[in-house]
């Protein structure tokens, strides 16, 4: 999971996104006019330190290239969840993550991947990223590997329902200041389960003599040049509309995956999510 601040500090005045894709103005020679990704809100300007940005390759357009923060999270719970050749995985919760974290586990030879959630129209998401797609009323409990991002109580608990014997539940999701309960009896011990949390500030053991964050987010860029993962951007918005098009996206949670904000600059298009 990726929460919005770290350390439990709340910076002030919240502002809007944090995944933002636009064109250098000023700055290094090598960075100077590349098109560039960084981990910063809506602004039609802003300055952050040259190790701050990544310049996206040429086959990663701009506007899927907002995908990244996402998919990095997604790259961190495979790395948690350390899935192995054959595996039956679950993955419930049909967002972006989710989709995401589906995607690059249906990439794992031999694995058997099903995508689940409430809403019967992800189904043709989770074909397009070449993996089955289940309804949540009817979840199979033979998965050697269940990831929840729905975020919601209800999806960790079928998580729990879904793992067959000694089977691992990592949890990339981020619940705030929700309580979550758990039905820990009942089959919880019998089946010997184990829940893990993911959380991607912080690269996992097993991977931290080798690789930082930095290192971490290059790839997930490098990645974002399949075209298949376009099918994650369910709509577009000017940066102006932004007071009328968060509510309206607040108010229908789970319909909108991707929703990308534009704006035009003086320089040029800068995309922002």
């Amino acid at each position: 999971m990726r929460g919005p601040f770290q350390d439990g500090e709340f910076p002030g005045p919240v502002k809007y996104g944090y995944s933002s894709v636009g064109v250098v103005e000023d700055g290094p020679d090598g960075l100077r006019g590349r098109r560039v990704f960084v981990l910063h809100p809506h602004q039609t300007r802003f300055v952050v330190p040259a190790n701050a940005v990544f310049v996206l390759p040429d086959d990663v357009p701009s506007e899927r290239a907002i995908l990244a923060a996402n998919l990095e999270t997604a790259i961190n719970g495979l790395w948690d969840a350390t899935p192995r050749i054959g595996d039956r995985i679950a993955i419930i919760g049909a967002g972006v993550v989710g989709c995401l974290a589906a995607w690059l586990a249906g990439r794992i030879p031999g694995c058997a991947v099903r995508l689940i959630d409430i809403a019967g129209d992800r189904a043709r998401i989770a074909s397009a990223l070449g993996v089955a797609f289940t309804s949540a009323d009817v979840v199979p409990d033979d998965h050697d590997l269940v990831i929840h991002t729905s975020g919601t109580a209800s999806g960790l608990r079928l998580a729990l329902s879904a793992a067959a014997q000694d089977a691992t539940i990592v949890d990339l999701s981020w619940y705030g200041d929700q309580d979550v309960c758990l039905p820990l009896g009942q089959s919880f011990h019998p089946r010997r389960l184990s829940v893990k949390s993911s959380q991607v500030g912080r690269v996992p053991s097993s991977q931290a003599p080798r690789w930082d964050t930095r290192r971490r987010m290059a790839m997930a860029i490098s990645l974002l040049s399949n075209q298949v993962l376009d099918v994650l951007i369910s709509g577009e918005n000017d940066f102006e509309d932004l007071p009328t098009v968060m509510p309206r996206l607040a108010s229908s949670a789970g319909v909108a995956l991707c929703h990308r904000i534009r704006y035009s600059t003086p320089t040029g298009v800068s995309r922002h999510v």
